[in-house]
């Protein structure tokens, strides 16, 4: 007798990933917990740790005492590492919490939690090895970079609920995912310069801003089921907001490289990142899920893209 299954759904985002190709059968409801089978949240996490390395390498560099290339690396390595089980833990975390949800919800509701593929208990196991394996990470770092690390815990703990309580829950994430802003200058600098705190709040408005455009895949579900985003909240408004939170995000990330003495190869950098953005608005269809998700992936060139400027300046600077 065949016993019936029920199908895995695949979301759009993940359609032909790695996963599915690659992966041994009983690691794939655990990899897709983590989304390692749609791997531009690890790079939209890491992209903030790499601008602030890239900029306190350069803002060394410029005070006359510039940071050992291979500390650098390893410090990039250290964070790619990092971003990885930090990603994981949170998506982990936030589909423990949305379980319920996420089944009255289309594109979810093929997630390993609501669909049976992974026992709550398996999930709360595989939360603790993905946190280990940060911690690990974690204690590389020096002492008042790991002091500024655990300082964003609060933020990775309430960030799922927030979708229940406020209108822009992406504030909260901008918030989470751009620590990373801060741990470079921390790591490599044991400081925290008015640079750091610039390009941080840059990045949280890059993050309201893309995470907008993503949120834009799930509104007609989300006001179904009760759940607030700046998507809801903005809707037909949708461009003007993200032009005042990318315009924002471009400002604060210029303020950060002037106080950081920043040279005409980053500014360069932020130039095109600016382009990209700009391009990202006049694109831009609400109603056009598969340009929503499409124009959402692009800030992973556009964040990578500031990044080999800001590099590039610490190696010339």
């Amino acid at each position: 007798m065949t016993v019936p299954t029920t199908p895995v759904l695949t979301p759009a985002d993940a359609a032909g990933n790695w996963v599915d190709r690659y992966a041994p059968g009983f690691l794939r409801p655990f990899l897709r917990l983590a989304r390692a089978d749609r791997p531009i949240g690890f790079w939209l996490l890491l992209i903030p740790c790499l601008w602030s390395t890239a900029l306190a390498a350069s803002m060394a560099a410029r005070a006359g005492a510039p940071a050992d290339p291979l500390r650098v690396a390893a410090l990039l390595a250290l964070f790619a590492v990092g971003a990885v089980a930090m990603r994981g833990a949170g998506c982990t975390w936030n589909d423990i919490l949305d379980r319920d949800i996420d089944g009255l919800v289309e594109r979810t509701r093929g997630r390993p939690l609501p669909s049976g593929q992974v026992t709550l208990a398996g999930a709360f196991a595989f939360l603790a090895v993905q946190a280990l394996a940060g911690l690990a990470v974690l204690l590389c770092l020096p002492l008042f970079a790991i002091h500024v690390a655990l300082a964003s815990l609060g933020l990775v703990a309430i960030y799922p609920l927030m979708k229940r309580i406020i209108w822009i829950p992406q504030a909260v994430l901008g918030l989470t995912f751009s620590w990373g802003a801060l741990m470079g200058f921390a790591a490599l600098l044991d400081t925290l310069p008015a640079a750091a705190f610039l390009l941080y709040a840059g990045s949280v408005l890059w993050v309201i801003g893309y995470d907008t455009i993503y949120a834009h895949q799930d509104r007609e579900d989300d006001a179904l089921v009760g759940v607030k985003s700046s998507a809801r909240l903005f809707e037909r408004n949708t461009r003007p907001w993200l032009i005042g939170f990318y315009a924002g995000a471009v400002v604060l990330i210029g303020l950060a490289l002037a106080a950081a003495g920043a040279g005409p190869v980053a500014w360069g950098g932020l130039g095109i990142f600016t382009v990209q953005l700009a391009t990202q608005v006049r694109r831009l269809d609400i109603d056009d899920r598969e340009l929503c998700l499409a124009i959402f992936k692009s800030n992973r060139d556009s964040g990578l893209i500031l990044f080999v400027g800001l590099l590039a300046d610490a190696l010339l600077g």
